[in-house]
């Protein structure tokens, strides 16, 4: 097993220490952590976070420990707190994604927050400690992707974070708690067991779940390697005729993991994260640039936004058959409809918190734009994060066409957001629970996080 790409993710999971992180993958993970969290504040006041929070509180009793987010004074078991945690975080889609895709951070995060809290006083991870685990936990979740072509596009079958993100959060846990390279390596085993959930729950009210239980399900994992619970030890390997991670792949090519060194470039260092600037999946943010585009263009042209001048809105987009949704009639629904995001753009200007209640979904003037639209798919606009784009082209009565498009919207890892983008993201999700005071504080205790000597303040 030593010498296998199971064991080699082991070694590297027990053997990585804080100067293998370079002042590029400290800064990215810390904007990482505060971004999370932000979104893991406003995400605990919608719905669907309130059922699963209640489901938690009524069916569960134990030792409570761990915070929750945007409910002071409230705590659960760690799992618990992990999970709920997690379901805050994805309960918008507005979380962090990487490539190939996936939503790291929620998937990660939660479950660390709550094994600091759990922990012994005298054992407290320092904060250094919490941002090498939680870059831990990235870094497997980036390699397991890499070994399949598959997961560069736009995923069909598996959700991302409920697979490489249990395994992400089974070694971050692992590492925080300073687990042996056999323990570690039984973590994985076992949260490969945990692992998976369909793309049909796409757009529902499950969609939330699958990260929550990806942080919850990995934190599990770790727990019970630790008290002695035993695994395959080659569960990252291609083994002919017996499945390991390889069954949540059609095409599966893994690679040995090299032990951390002097020399050891994390993949955060080569491949920076998107953050979201509104509540929805990823792909909704190329069509809404475009649309704002072909939207001043429009003013530009009529002097104002007049829908009775457009006789057809011809979207450009890469075929994905969950995010294609013409007439969405939920939240969820709506926030993967590359339909309803641009004629939201082209309506309102803007896409962001409101645009996804029950009132502007079903406003008659957003329905009759919709009745507008025809989508195309260009054979050079794949089902790719790194390499799609989209395109809004207007097609006016007068028998003039106006065009928009994005090849790169802001707050891609191509167009990083801004320090000042991202602060004014986390102070706007943030203000929805908490005074200005303590989002402050937070941000100052991310932003200091290798210097904090107990991480469990945060």
């Amino acid at each position: 097993p030593e010498e296998s790409v199971t064991g080699s993710f082991a070694s590297f999971i027990h053997a990585a220490r804080p100067e293998h992180l370079s002042q590029t993958v400290r800064q990215r993970s810390k904007r990482m952590i505060l971004d999370s969290i932000g979104v893991g504040l406003v995400g605990s006041t919608t719905g669907v976070f309130d059922i699963a929070l209640r489901y938690c509180r009524e069916l569960y009793s134990s030792v409570a420990v761990s915070s929750v987010y945007g409910k002071p004074g409230l705590k659960l078991s760690p799992t618990l707190a992990a999970f709920t945690n997690g379901v805050a975080t994805h309960s918008m889609d507005f979380d962090d994604t990487w490539h190939p895709a996936t939503h790291p951070s929620g998937a990660v995060l939660p479950a660390l927050l709550a094994a600091s809290q759990m922990l012994p006083p005298k054992t407290k991870p320092s904060g250094l400690e919490f941002l090498l685990a939680f870059n831990v936990g990235l870094e497997v979740q980036g390699r397991l992707m890499h070994f399949s072509t598959e997961a560069h596009d736009i995923p069909k079958r598996f959700h991302p974070p409920s697979v490489v993100g249990t395994l992400g959060s089974a070694a971050a846990t692992a590492k925080l708690l300073s687990l042996s390279s056999a323990q570690c390596c039984h973590a994985l085993g076992i949260a490969a067991s945990l692992a998976g959930a369909p793309m049909a729950n796409a757009a529902t009210q499950a969609k939330p779940l699958h990260v929550g239980n990806a942080t919850r399900l990995g934190l599990e994992a770790a727990l019970l390697a630790a008290r002695g619970m035993e695994a395959n030890p080659l569960i990252l390997d291609d083994i002919p005729g017996c499945s390991g991670f390889s069954a949540f792949y059609s095409v599966y090519h893994p690679k040995a993991l090299p032990a951390p060194g002097e020399r050891h470039e994390f993949l955060l260092e080569k491949q920076d994260i998107a953050f979201k600037r509104f509540p929805a999946h990823l792909g909704m943010h190329w069509v809404v640039d475009a649309a704002l585009s072909v939207r001043n263009l429009f003013v530009n042209y009529a002097g104002s936004f007049s829908p009775s001048l457009i006789r057809t809105i011809v979207l450009k987009i890469p075929v994905s058959k969950y995010i294609n949704r013409p007439f969405p009639s939920s939240e969820h629904q709506a926030r993967h409809s590359f339909q309803f995001n641009a004629c939201a753009a082209l309506l309102d200007g803007d896409v962001g918190l409101g645009s996804f209640s029950e009132s502007s979904i079903h406003r008659q003037e957003l329905r009759e734009l919709l009745d507008k639209v025809v989508v195309e798919h260009p054979e050079d606009n794949v089902a790719n994060f790194d390499k799609m784009y989209g395109e809004v082209a207007l097609l006016l009565h007068s028998g003039d066409v106006l065009t928009g498009k994005c090849d790169t919207f802001y707050g891609h890892w191509r167009k990083p957001l801004s320090k000042e983008s991202l602060l004014k993201k986390f102070r706007s999700n943030a203000s929805h629970v908490l005074p200005e005071e303590k989002i402050e504080a937070i941000i100052t205790l991310v932003d200091n996080l290798e210097n904090l000597p107990d991480s469990s303040q945060l």
